[in-house]
C-alpha cells in the first residue's frame, strides 16, 4: 500500500527543538516530535523490511514496536498472543472449582463492580454458566450505600438465598473480611480481579490476579474482563477434559469478546499485547450485533456506523457506567447477560436517560471542583495533587470529575463527596509515571483511610472528615518528589505535520492499521502548520467547529469538543481567517451517508507568538 507523502513532513526537527516552533500553546502545551532522534533508525529499517511507507515506519517505531514484532502489532490474533491460561496463579485451581460447581450445578452468585468492567465481567460469567445450564445471579453492591467490593451483609444474604460458590468479578482482593463470612457460612469464593494486591490475601479457594505479586504471568494490563475470559478458557478445557462436553455443546467463547472488548476500553487499560487481540477480535464480534444488550445500546445511543474503541469508550461506556453512578447500579449488568429484546431495549432507553442526567449532574460538580482546584494551584503551583471535596458533591460522579481535573491541571486529582456520617467517598486519576494505586494502599497501612485501592492510574478510597488533613498531607508528601515539575513539563506528541489536501482516505487507511488506539498506544496526531481558521461556531453550547484552509486552498473540516471557554476555544473564535499552527487526530465522518475525513481538534497554537 502506497500513499502521497508529499504533503507530510517527515523529516521533523531535531528533538531538542519544539515542533513546528510551538513552545507553548493554547493550552499551554509545547510540542514535540513524538519519534524521538535515536529511534528514527528503526523507522526507517521496519519501512524497509515490512515493505511499508515511511510514515508507517515512524509511527510505529514511536509506539515502541519492535523490527519482529510488526507483523504481529498490526494483526494482532489470539493465537500470537494469549499464554496459556495456566500461567496465571491460582488459575487451575478456579478452573476447577468453577467446573465442580457445573458438574453439581451448584448455586453461584457472581459479585461484580458497579463499572463497565465490573458489568461486562459479570455478564461474561452468567452466561458462561447459563450456557451449561448453572443457576447463577449477578450481585452489584449498590455505589451509594454499599460502596465498592463484597461487603458482609451482602455475602451473608447471597449464602442464605442458596449460593454454593461465590465467584467476585473485579474486586475482591482486599475484602479479607466479608470473604470470611462466606467461609463461615459453608460458601466457597474465587475470586477474578485485577487490582494491584498486597502480600496477604483473602483465605478463599482462589485469587486469579495477575497484579498480585506472586504471579509472575505477565499479564498485569489486563482488564477484570481479561482475566475472566482467561479463567472461562481454562474451565472449558478443565470440563473438557472431564469428558463433560462428550453429549453438550462447548461454548463459543470467542463470540464473548465483544464484551472483553468494551471492558478493555473503558477501562483504559494499556491497548498493547494480549488487550490489542481482545479489543481487534471484540469489534469484528460486536459489529455482527449478536448481543442483544449491546444491539440495544447502540441503537439507543444513535450508533449507526460499525464501532471503534472510540464508540466503546464514548458512546457505550458512559451510558453502563450511568448505572451505577446515579441509578440502579445492576442495570448494566443485566443489560449485557440477558438475552430478551424486550428488556434490553427497555434498560437500554433507561440508560441512556440516566446518562443524560449524569452529564447534568457532572457539569455542576465540575464548575464547583474547577474553582477549588484553581485556588489550590494558584496558591502552590507545584502541588502534587489535587484534593477537593464538598457535602453537595453526588458520588456517583467524583470519578468523572477527577479525569476532568487531570486533563486541565495535568497531575493527579482526588475528589471526594462527604456524606451524612461523616465519611466521604473519593475517586482518585492519575498521570503517566505517578502510581496512585501503590500511594493508596501505603494510606490504608499508615491507618489514613477506611478502605482503599486500585491501579496506577485510578484508585478509591473511603476516608472520615476529621482524617482528610492527615491523608492530604501523607500524599503530598507521598508523591511529590515524582510529581515535581509535571504541570510545567507537560508535551504534547506531533507524529507530522500534514496539510489539508493530504487529509486521505488513503492516509486514514494507513492510520488506522496501527488501531485499535487508546492507553499505551496513543492514536496517531497530526499538525496542520499555518492553516487559516475559518467560519468558527459554536455547538451544542460547548464545541467549536471551524474550517482549516490550507495554503493550496484545500479544506479540512475540524471539531473542537469542550473547548468553549477554554484558551483554545477562545483562540480558534478569534482567529477571523488568520493562519494558526492546529494538532489533533483525524477521524472518517460519516453523518448523512456521506464519507468525509475530519479533524478532531486537540491543540492550537499563534505562529505569531512563537
Amino acid at each position: 500500500m502506497r500513499t502521497n507523502l508529499a504533503a507530510i513532513d517527515l523529516d521533523g526537527g531535531a528533538e531538542e527543538r519544539a515542533f513546528l516552533g510551538v513552545g507553548k500553546s493554547a493550552r499551554g502545551f509545547a510540542w514535540r516530535e513524538r519519534l524521538p532522534q535515536n529511534l528514527r533508525p528503526l523507522g526507517t529499517a521496519i519501512s524497509q523490511r515490512h515493505g511499508l511507507p515511511d510514515l508507517m515506519g515512524r509511527v510505529l517505531a514511536a509506539r515502541g514496536v519492535a523490527l519482529d514484532d510488526v507483523a504481529t502489532f498490526l494483526d494482532p490474533s489470539l493465537k500470537a498472543l494469549m499464554p496459556d491460561p495456566s500461567s496465571l496463579r491460582d488459575m487451575e485451581k478456579a478452573a476447577a472449582r468453577l467446573a465442580d460447581a457445573v458438574q453439581a450445578k451448584q448455586n453461584v452468585a457472581i459479585f461484580g463492580d458497579y463499572d463497565v468492567d465490573g458489568a461486562c465481567s459479570s455478564a461474561l460469567m452468567k452466561r458462561f454458566l447459563e450456557h451449561h445450564d448453572t443457576p447463577a445471579r449477578i450481585y452489584i453492591p449498590d455505589r451509594i450505600f454499599e460502596g465498592y467490593g463484597p461487603n458482609a451483609a451482602a455475602i451473608e444474604t447471597l449464602v442464605n438465598e442458596g449460593a454454593k460458590l461465590i465467584v467476585t468479578v473485579d474486586c475482591g482482593t482486599t475484602s479479607h473480611e466479608p470473604l470470611a463470612v462466606a467461609r463461615k457460612l459453608g460458601a466457597d469464593v474465587v475470586i477474578i480481579d485485577h487490582h494491584q494486591a498486597d502480600e496477604r490475601l483473602p483465605e478463599v479457594q482462589a485469587v486469579v490476579n495477575p497484579n498480585r505479586q506472586d504471579d509472575i504471568s505477565g499479564q498485569g494490563m489486563l482488564c477484570a474482563a481479561g482475566v475472566v475470559f482467561l479463567v472461562l478458557v481454562a474451565t472449558a478445557r478443565e470440563l473438557r477434559k472431564r469428558g463433560y462436553y462428550g453429549a453438550s455443546r462447548e461454548p463459543d467463547l470467542l463470540a464473548s469478546l465483544d464484551l472483553v472488548a468494551l471492558a478493555t476500553v473503558a477501562d483504559v487499560v494499556p491497548l498493547i499485547g494480549l488487550n490489542r487481540a481482545y479489543v481487534k477480535k471484540g469489534l469484528a464480534v460486536m459489529r455482527a450485533r449478536e448481543n442483544v444488550g449491546l444491539t440495544a445500546l447502540a441503537d439507543a445511543a444513535g450508533l449507526t456506523v460499525a464501532p471503534t474503541p472510540y464508540h466503546l469508550g464514548f458512546i457505550l461506556g458512559p451510558r453502563i457506567n450511568a448505572g451505577g453512578r446515579i441509578g440502579n447500579a445492576a442495570l448494566g449488568a443485566t443489560l449485557l447477560s440477558t438475552s430478551d429484546p424486550v428488556e434490553a431495549q427497555r434498560i437500554a432507553e433507561l440508560l441512556h436517560r440516566l446518562n443524560k442526567e449524569r452529564k447534568d449532574i457532572e457539569t455542576l460538580v465540575l464548575e464547583e471542583a474547577l474553582a477549588i482546584a484553581d485556588r489550590q494551584v494558584a496558591d502552590d503551583p507545584s502541588r502534587a495533587i489535587l484534593i477537593v471535596a464538598s457535602e453537595t458533591w453526588h458520588k456517583g460522579v467524583v470519578g468523572l470529575v477527577a479525569s476532568r481535573l487531570v486533563e486541565r491541571f495535568r497531575r493527579p486529582a482526588c475528589v471526594i463527596a462527604w456524606e451524612a456520617s461523616a465519611m466521604g467517598t473519593g475517586s482518585l486519576r492519575s498521570v503517566p509515571g505517578i502510581d496512585l494505586g501503590a500511594a493508596i494502599r501505603a494510606a490504608v497501612t499508615a491507618g489514613l483511610l477506611a478502605k482503599g485501592g486500585g491501579h496506577a492510574m485510578a484508585a478509591g478510597l473511603t476516608v472520615g472528615r476529621d482524617g482528610l488533613p492527615a491523608l492530604e498531607q501523607f500524599l503530598l508528601g507521598h508523591l511529590g518528589s515524582a510529581a515535581k515539575g509535571v504541570g510545567d513539563t507537560a508535551h504534547l506528541d506531533i507524529d507530522a505535520s500534514i496539510v489539508a489536501s493530504g487529509a486521505t482516505r488513503e492516509l486514514m487507511d494507513l492510520i488506522e492499521r496501527v488501531s485499535p488506539f487508546g492507553q499505551g498506544n496513543s492514536e496517531a496526531r497530526f499538525a496542520l502548520p499555518a492553516h487559516r481558521v475559518k467560519f468558527g461556531k459554536l455547538i451544542a453550547e460547548a464545541h467549536i467547529r471551524v474550517i482549516l484552509e490550507g495554503g493550496d486552498g484545500a479544506r479540512l473540516d475540524g471539531v473542537a469538543f469542550r473547548a468553549a471557554g477554554q484558551p483554545l476555544g477562545d483562540l480558534l473564535m478569534s482567529a477571523s481567517g488568520m493562519p494558526l499552527h492546529v494538532a489533533g487526530h483525524l477521524r472518517r465522518d460519516t453523518w448523512g451517508g456521506r464519507e468525509r475525513i475530519e479533524l478532531q481538534i486537540e491543540d492550537a497554537a499563534d505562529p505569531r507568538s512563537q
